[in-house]
């Protein structure tokens, strides 16, 4: 563990200090907004608690035999969200999660880890074994991403099939395929999107027997995210308006907005501390991303930088999503600031995802170090 958390790895836990304070005092605070509220900051401190641990866990395994078992966690990843579908309590008109007595579980959550290990994998099996075979590839990737997004479809789950898809363009990014190939994802891209508003304006009828009424509306809100914004957006607005250059601190009364503890996280942050306190938190999510940056340069084997930059745009994207969403600049989608947002399935997923991209980093330098 003292290797993990070395001098060359305190870019990113100084930063990650800093921005679980700012957690613990936003669990502190949102439980005089709801009583349900009351017990975020004991289980958020716990989640935490459990995240160093799988660090240390994680300073102890092979990393290589992740990778190598890469396939089976996929396996897995998918008969778990099969599961969710039938075995899962509906929540918000979304059937995501296992509720246990003890705590939740969300399967599309832990798939971002096993969907990163695979086409990691199979991107370094193409790189060694047949750049030629491009097209096959390509197709491999997709069909490996498609699986996972049709369970997430049927959830609802819109934003674990968008990250989805940033993780699958991650990894083609970095793969050495010919740039024709994105030419020809772009149009078909711009085919189905055509496609798909042509049916949303003038056949909306065929659109909901073909995608169901359920993810049609989340869909329909998706589009029409800024028409009357709705009362938590309002609110979450009129608070970040409200808040001033340093905040009205804690234990202030504030405007009622649902869901302050997960996705309007960064609202009750800059309630507290402002717009002196955006910044600084801003500053230490900027560092990590440097960090990140830093080690996806430093690694060289094709499997490791995959997995690096896989992780990268999924870390940059929940960034600037949610906060563009709390400014009312982005659709609500259910995405979480990662660490500063309460809950335990998506902070324990990145607590992984860093550890291993940590111990890789290890690993590589340890291998130089020798040469």
């Amino acid at each position: 563990m003292k290797k993990i958390i070395s001098k060359y790895n305190l870019l990113f836990f100084i930063p990650l200090v800093l921005i679980m304070m700012a957690s613990f005092f936003c669990m502190y605070e949102v439980r005089f907004v709801k009583d349900i509220y009351a017990g975020h900051l004991m289980k958020q401190i716990l989640w935490f608690g459990i995240g160093f641990f799988i660090l240390f866990l994680l300073s102890k395994v092979k990393i290589q035999f992740l990778f190598c078992y890469s396939f089976y966690f996929y396996l897995l990843g998918n008969i778990l969200l099969l599961l969710v579908l039938f075995l899962g309590k509906e929540t918000n008109g979304a059937r995501a999660w296992f509720h246990f007595k003890v705590f939740n579980f969300q399967p599309s959550e832990f798939m971002k880890i096993a969907l990163l290990l695979y086409l990691a994998k199979v991107t370094n099996e193409f790189r060694t074994q047949g750049r030629k075979k491009e097209l096959f590839y390509i197709l491999k990737c997709v069909f490996i991403v498609f699986i996972p997004s049709i369970l997430v479809f049927l959830e609802p789950d819109t934003g674990a099939i968008i990250m989805y898809l940033i993780l699958l363009l991650a990894v083609l990014l970095v793969s050495g395929i010919k740039k024709r190939w994105f030419i020809i994802g772009v149009f078909l891209i711009l085919l189905f999107s055509g496609g798909f508003i042509y049916l949303y304006l003038f056949k909306q009828d065929t659109l909901i027997n073909w995608i169901g009424t359920s993810f049609f509306y989340r869909m329909d809100r998706i589009i029409h995210f800024r028409d009357g914004s709705g009362m938590q957006l309002n609110n979450a607005l009129t608070t970040i308006g409200n808040a001033g250059i340093l905040g009205h601190g804690i234990q202030t009364e504030l405007l009622y907005v649902p869901e302050f503890p997960t996705d309007f996280v960064f609202t009750l942050y800059l309630s507290m501390f402002g717009f002196v306190g955006g910044f600084l938190l801003l500053s230490a999510y900027f560092i990590m991303n440097c960090f990140f940056i830093s080690k996806l340069i430093s690694v060289k084997q094709t499997e490791y930088k995959c997995f690096i930059h896989g992780f990268l745009f999924l870390f940059l994207f929940q960034q600037i999503q949610n906060i563009l969403m709390n400014l009312g600049l982005m659709p609500i989608m259910g995405i979480p600031l990662p660490f500063l947002s309460y809950g335990g399935s998506n902070m324990i997923v990145y607590f992984i995802l860093i550890g291993i991209i940590l111990k890789i980093t290890q690993k590589e330098s340890s291998t130089l170090f020798k040469k």
